[in-house]
């Protein structure tokens, strides 16, 4: 009987403690994500020819918009677990439930770019760091693609943010609020004309480093839960990266989702959008990829 009452104090001093330090998590995360940020932007000059949304249309295939939003835009629910939360994106068009008839190209673009919303606020999940560093003309073409397309009748839920993203959130493993890591007040180059250059391939693979990790070496991709794959190193390194493929070996596997020995690339790695990419982008992409140091890590 004293080992009863010995084990049910103990397990309700656990649970004291636990129910303070997830409070304390949640006080602690909500007061950084109530921050507000004052961005002020040149005004984008949307172009209003069909080249210029078939290029926004590309780019929102290529960098991830699609992937994220759906195909038509018009939002998803990519995770909705109880630790995790959900990570919802809205519907970008202006049909019922979306938020396009309300959105400026400012306010747009201070999302892409910034990861802010209307009034300063930090956006959930939306990852700015991989935009942040997109020439305007790009901007404006992405833009002008986004306020084209179709409106879609679908109404999102918000996204949210469960116990264990925010923990990891504090403890700077996992980017809930993306805006917190941008320079939101960088100069932004005006344009950044295609060529296969490593230049250019810096340009395009701004976004990899969401995924692949900031020295591209591959590893547990932040904020998903434990089942989902590590993000592959890609760097030149010859054992546990890229170091033996070749320019054919890149190409194929970005076209077909096959690596060089068979194997299929995992669905989380977006190489269905990435196939959307010019040749020229992929040899740009490749051209990058080997002037990264190489780091011998295996996943």
């Amino acid at each position: 009987m004293k080992l009863i009452r010995a084990l049910g104090k103990l397990l309700l001093v656990l649970l004291v403690v636990l129910g303070t330090a997830l409070a304390l998590v949640y006080w602690r995360s909500s007061s950084l994500m109530a921050q507000r940020i004052d961005v002020k932007e040149p005004a984008l000059v949307l172009p209003a020819d069909a080249d210029a949304r078939a290029r926004g249309e590309h780019l929102a295939i290529t960098r991830g918009c699609t992937d994220c939003h759906g195909p038509d835009l018009g939002g998803r629910i990519l995770v909705e677990a109880l630790l995790i939360g959900r990570l919802a994106t809205p519907n970008l068009t202006r049909g019922k439930g979306g938020v396009g008839a309300r959105l400026d190209v400012a306010s747009i673009e201070r999302a892409v770019r910034h990861g802010l919303g209307q009034d300063g606020r930090l956006l959930l999940y939306m990852p700015a760091t991989d935009y942040s560093g997109l020439a305007d003309s790009d901007t404006a073409d992405l833009i002008a693609y986004v306020t084209s397309v179709p409106p879609v009748d679908h109404d999102m839920p918000p996204p949210s943010a469960g116990p264990l993203v925010r923990t990891l959130f504090l403890l700077d493993k996992a980017p809930l609020v993306y805006a917190l890591k941008v320079d939101q007040h960088a100069a932004h180059r005006p344009a950044m004309m295609p060529s296969a250059s490593s230049e250019y391939g810096r340009y395009i693979g701004q976004g990899c480093t969401g995924c692949h990790g900031a020295k591209l070496a591959g590893g547990h991709v932040p904020g998903t839960p434990p089942s989902f794959p590590d993000a592959q190193n890609i760097t030149p390194d010859p054992a546990h990266g890229l170091g033996k493929w070749t320019r054919e070996n890149f190409h194929a596997a970005l076209r077909t989702g096959k690596r060089p020995d068979g194997s299929n690339i995992d669905p989380f790695m977006p190489w269905r959008a990435f196939a959307k990419f010019t040749d020229t982008e992929l040899d740009a992409l490749w051209a990058y990829l080997q002037t990264v140091p190489p780091v011998a890590t295996a996943h």
